[in-house]
């Protein structure tokens, strides 16, 4: 082995490893990711339906005060408590927060297709096994949606289903 070859890949270890910081500080954004809000009807039910159906990991979550709910524009006075759902650990996860306002009285959107209602329809996650995240929606009795799954071709495979509210959901990944 060539005698610089231990500090050539220590040197790319290094690099792979701030690659990310550096082209963040170049950005516009802070974090490449996104956090999504759900407002649901029954927070118990979804985060329940998250955890045990999906495999999240429920983490630290923080309350919305009547006041700061005006102040942002986000709620009518409403008090709630965010709870905050994550694939995995660090900074770089997307969190998905669940919201309930059983009081507020909201309506339901139409959930039949993804084409039913403007707006944010599904959400993609991208599964590492699908064998094992099938067998997880099976022991939670989710229903699949259509024929799924689908094969895409290059490996991978796609599954749909809706959460407790109706929202969809798609799991893509390789069956192992």
């Amino acid at each position: 082995m060539n005698k610089y070859m231990p500090k050539l890949l220590l040197g790319l270890s290094v690099c792979l490893l701030i690659a990310p910081v550096l082209l963040a500080a170049d950005s516009e954004f802070r974090k490449p990711v996104i956090d999504l809000g759900m407002v649901v009807k029954d927070a118990r039910a979804t985060a329940k339906f998250l955890t045990n159906a999906i495999g999240f990991k429920e983490v630290a979550g923080f309350p919305v005060t009547s006041e700061l709910g005006k102040k942002v524009g986000l709620t009518s006075g409403h008090v709630t408590q965010v709870r905050v759902f994550v694939l995995d650990d660090g900074d770089l996860a997307t969190r998905i927060k669940v919201l309930g306002f059983p009081e507020a009285g909201a309506k339901e959107a139409d959930q039949k297709y993804i084409h039913s209602t403007l707006g944010f329809r599904y959400l993609t996650l991208y599964v590492s096994d699908m064998n094992r995240a099938l067998e997880r929606l099976k022991k939670a009795n989710v229903a699949l949606l259509g024929e799924t799954p689908v094969d895409l071709g290059g490996g991978n495979w796609l599954v749909s289903f809706k959460d407790p509210d109706g929202n969809f959901i798609e799991l893509i990944g390789p069956k192992k």
